[in-house]
C-alpha cells in the first residue's frame, strides 16, 4: 500500500499561499481514501479537525506542528494580556513550543495595525513552518499532512475573500 504515496502526492495539485484551494478538506480526504493505509487515512482524518489533535500526537510532524502552533497562541496571549493588564497564566497552554521565535513572530504580528495583515503575517508564518516539516517528506503521511494543514489556511483565507464586506459592515453598524 505504501507504494500509492508518490501516486497520490505527485498527483495533488501544488499550494502556494494566497492562491485559491484546488478543493475542499473533503474532496482532498476522498482522493486519499483506499490509497493510503487505512490507520494513515485515521491520522489525516485528524488533521482537519482541530479539535481531535491531541488523539494522534504520537505522530511526529502532528506532534510537532501542535507544538508549534500552541507555543505561538501562548505568545500571542502573552503579549494580548499585558496589554489589557491581566495575568495570562491562566490561558497559556504548558504542552507549547518555547522556540523563542515564536516570539518574535507574535510581536511582529502584534506591531501591525490591520487586523487582517496582521493574520496574514501569522498564517505565512504558519505556512513557512509548515514547509520546515515537510522538509525531506516526499511521499509519506507527513507530506499529506502538511498538504491538509496548508489547505485548511487556504480555506480560511477563501472564506475571508468570500465574505459579504457590505453585510458585516451593516451589521457592525446596527449594532450601536
Amino acid at each position: 500500500m505504501a507504494s500509492s504515496y508518490p501516486y497520490l502526492i505527485s498527483s495533488l495539485p501544488m499550494l502556494h499561499f494566497g492562491a485559491k484551494p484546488p478543493f475542499s478538506s473533503e474532496a482532498f480526504l476522498e482522493t486519499c481514501k483506499g490509497l493510503i493505509p487505512d490507520k494513515d487515512f485515521d491520522i489525516l482524518s485528524f488533521c482537519a479537525n482541530e479539535a481531535l489533535w491531541e488523539q494522534v500526537v504520537s505522530q511526529e510532524t502532528l506532534k510537532a506542528w501542535i507544538a508549534f502552533e500552541v507555543g505561538l497562541r501562548n505568545e500571542l496571549v502573552k503579549i494580548r494580556s499585558s496589554r489589557k493588564k491581566i495575568e495570562p497564566a491562566r490561558y497559556l497552554r504548558r504542552d507549547g513550543s518555547d522556540d523563542t521565535t515564536l516570539y518574535h513572530i507574535a510581536m511582529n504580528s502584534h506591531r501591525i495595525l490591520s487586523l487582517i495583515e496582521s493574520e496574514k503575517f501569522l498564517d505565512q508564518a504558519r505556512w513557512h513552518r509548515l514547509d520546515e516539516l515537510c522538509f525531506g517528506h516526499y511521499f509519506d503521511l507527513d507530506a499529506l499532512i502538511v498538504y491538509a494543514l496548508k489547505l485548511q489556511i487556504l480555506w480560511r483565507w477563501e472564506k475571508v475573500a468570500r465574505i459579504d464586506k457590505l453585510e458585516v459592515l451593516e451589521r457592525v453598524l446596527s449594532i450601536n
